[in-house]
């Protein structure tokens, strides 16, 4: 297939192909989109020893994402790091095909990602950065002891740094016992730090609601939850929160909450709509820069967006005159020329700047490898 120099034996095989397809009962749909898929793969396609190990590998995984899109989607996220993509872009293509996501919680949530149902995946208390395993395990023993009523009996129960318990707080996994992310974190805070002024008048208040239950007569009532004195985490802050403590979110992408800001830029599940050679602009996370050295010194940028991914082939000189954006912008915007080769879409960059109006979180990229 990658020898393009005379492609008669290309053809010939591609005829067979077809024909077959149609003899086990296939319709043109499909046939035309098998030849055109190995007619792009051949303009650019090189044969591996491997390859046949590589097929294998190819078939399987898709068999499984296809058929068991839960259990393949929390394998791969409980095998990180191993490829090409984040963790948080294989969660967000598995929600773009069904999958639902549940956030990291204290009180169902196991080390690793677990599989709730045949559509439904929980995320693992591994995700949470500066979480020790030792400590979470303690925590998980305990639980299955005895549920946690409380975030007093949880703080008394468990034997979490103050760095740890923070990072759960930060990230909602404690919002079972708070109104919300920062309600936990107050909460937390307040139940070590008596001492400070901060929280001194929290502690009280709270000492002093529970003696006034137990004085009602209801000292088995579950304990009263004074509310803290902070707002609730906007949605972009929460948004920042998990990509700072998780790496990913259970949410919607970023972008979705910031295209009605973005008339011009085309989503990139519709770039195949374009014409070849039309003027487009893209947008979204960086979550890819690749400069392979057989590319002439070509850069590749992906853009991931609420929609799927946008790739773009930056020239070497725009490269040099813009390196450090880049290379160090988490979110870009490009403009330039459509170019859609039997389904291989690319923009041609011709205009780069970044995203910095919406104030999208950092996401991780796999760059330069």
């Amino acid at each position: 297939m990658g020898f393009t120099k005379n492609t008669s034996r290309l053809d010939r095989a591609l005829a067979k192909l077809c024909a077959a397809l149609r003899a086990k009962g296939h319709n043109e749909t499909v046939v035309k989109k098998v030849s055109e898929s190995a007619l792009s793969f051949a303009a650019y396609g090189f044969p591996e020893s491997h390859a046949l190990s590589f097929a294998l590998l190819a078939y399987a995984s898709t068999y499984l994402k296809v058929h068991r899109p839960a259990e393949f989607t929390a394998s791969l996220l409980n095998n990180q790091p191993m490829g090409f993509y984040s963790p948080a872009t294989i969660l967000q293509d598995a929600r773009r095909h069904g999958l639902k996501a549940k956030p990291v919680c204290v009180a169902a949530s196991d080390w690793n990602c677990t599989v709730e149902a045949d559509d439904t995946i929980r995320i693992g208390l591994r995700y949470v950065k500066g979480l020790h395993e030792a400590a979470t395990q303690e925590m998980l023993a305990a639980r299955n002891e005895r549920p946690f009523a409380s975030m007093d009996d949880f703080l008394r129960r468990t034997n979490f740094n103050p760095a740890g318990r923070r990072a759960l707080a930060a990230v909602g996994a404690l919002n079972v016992f708070a109104t919300h992310r920062r309600a936990a974190l107050w909460q937390v805070e307040a139940a070590w730090s008596e001492d400070e002024s901060l929280f001194r008048r929290f502690a009280e208040e709270e000492r002093v609601e529970c003696a006034l239950v137990a004085q009602r007569g209801a000292s088995s009532a579950t304990p009263p939850t004074i509310d803290a004195p902070l707002v609730p985490m906007t949605v972009m802050e929460r948004f920042r929160a998990d990509f700072a403590g998780l790496e990913l979110t259970v949410g919607v992408h970023p972008m979705a909450l910031v295209r009605g800001q973005l008339p011009d830029v085309w989503r990139a599940s519709d770039l195949p709509l374009g014409r070849d050679g039309e003027r487009v602009t893209i947008a979204g996370s960086v979550i890819c820069r690749q400069r392979p050295g057989t590319a002439k010194g070509f850069v590749f940028v992906s853009l991931e967006d609420e929609t799927g991914v946008a790739n773009a082939i930056v020239v070497p000189k725009l490269f040099e005159a813009q390196r450090m954006l880049i290379t160090q912008e988490p979110a870009l915007k490009i403009l330039g020329k459509l170019q859609n080769l039997h389904g291989v879409i690319h923009v041609k960059a011709e205009k780069i700047e970044a995203l910095t109006e919406t104030a999208l979180p950092a996401q991780a990229s796999h760059d330069f490898r």
